[in-house]
């Protein structure tokens, strides 16, 4: 390459270089600046103290759950984050485990609010004296001595619970066209029934033929008339008949026959 071809080459890259150069070093200048703004605002936004989440709105038609059941559910957690870093699922896993609780709902509203919707189980029963059925036979933690209103007491396996639900649902119509109630169903580790109704009577059903012995009781009691308050129990463990027990000043037992 001669002089002169040198001449115009440097005269001519040099500037573009340095131009090039000085693009390079504002855009890096740029990028930096850039993530130290986001590193900035991440830090911010993650600092428990500048971000707190410090106040709860629970929403929900609740009976049996407050406020202050949340309060205690999410002070058991090892920590609580900031608004950004909180995992919703990890407050929603806590309140599911509080009593009544059927199902939550969680959002977060900026800058420092939880919003809470709770549903609370509907009892239907009393189940094995200490817990709760729910309408779907699912036995829930909830505080018995709570209930407003009374509820029937149902006893069997746990694993069983469907099953007794609904053979009180399908055996209380039967016996109210009676003017009975029942007030506690039993299925025992034999599966063998036992109802107990609110005027005192108690009948052994057996592990067979439930529905053909509530027909019979209810065919028996229609004869009872009168003498149906001096009962103490009705054993319907028979293929036909039953046995009656009276109170004690009655005779003891009496067996009748269709």
């Amino acid at each position: 390459m001669d002089y002169s071809l040198k001449q115009n080459f440097r005269a001519s890259y040099y500037p573009l270089a340095k131009e090039h150069a000085v693009g390079a070093t504002f855009f890096l200048v740029v990028l930096l600046l850039l993530i130290s703004l986001i590193y900035s605002t991440l830090t911010w936004m993650w600092d428990e103290k500048r971000l707190p989440l410090s106040k709860i709105v629970l929403q929900g038609d609740l009976q049996y759950v407050s406020a202050q059941d949340v309060q205690q559910a999410f002070a058991k957690m090892d920590h609580i984050g900031t608004f950004m870093s909180q995992n919703v699922d990890d407050l929603q896993t806590k309140l599911q485990l509080v009593p009544w609780v059927a199902s939550v709902s969680i959002r977060k509203q900026w800058p420092d609010t939880i919003k809470v919707f709770l549903t609370e189980h509907q009892a239907t029963a009393i189940w094995n004296g200490i817990e709760l059925l729910n309408d779907q036979g699912v036995i829930f933690n909830g505080d018995v001595g709570a209930l407003r209103e009374d509820k029937v007491k149902l006893y069997g396996p746990n694993d069983a619970s469907e099953l007794v639900l609904d053979t009180w649902r399908e055996t209380s119509p039967k016996l109210a066209q009676l003017g009975l109630k029942i007030t506690s169903v039993v299925l025992n580790d034999r599966r063998a029934w036992q109802f107990i109704l609110d005027n005192g009577i108690r009948l052994e059903m057996g592990k067979d033929s439930l529905e053909e012995r509530v027909d019979r009781f209810i065919q028996l009691y229609q004869k009872l008339g009168d003498e149906a308050q001096r009962v103490s129990y009705i054993d319907l463990r028979y293929d036909t008949g039953a046995a009656i027990g009276w109170f004690p000043e009655q005779e003891l037992e009496e067996s009748i026959d269709d």
